[in-house]
């Protein structure tokens, strides 16, 4: 298994949202936000991809696999 490094925590504090804010926009849980910030969880590719989307960038510059 691969382990994923990403910067969803740095892009979600440059936009001063919460984890709970975050979490609404993916239709995900706070726990959730938190599992996948943290490295504990890898999303789903979809949810992967709606992140990207999200912050209007590839999944490449989201999360990075050289970890």
């Amino acid at each position: 298994m691969i382990d994923l490094k990403n910067r969803l925590k740095v892009l979600r504090a440059e936009r001063d949202w919460s984890q709970a804010e975050l979490a609404g926009h993916l239709d995900v849980s706070r726990q959730a936000v938190n599992a996948i910030e943290t490295g504990k969880h890898d999303p789903s590719l979809p949810l992967a991809f709606k992140i990207a989307r999200l912050f209007e960038m590839t999944i490449e510059e989201v999360f990075d696999d050289q970890a």
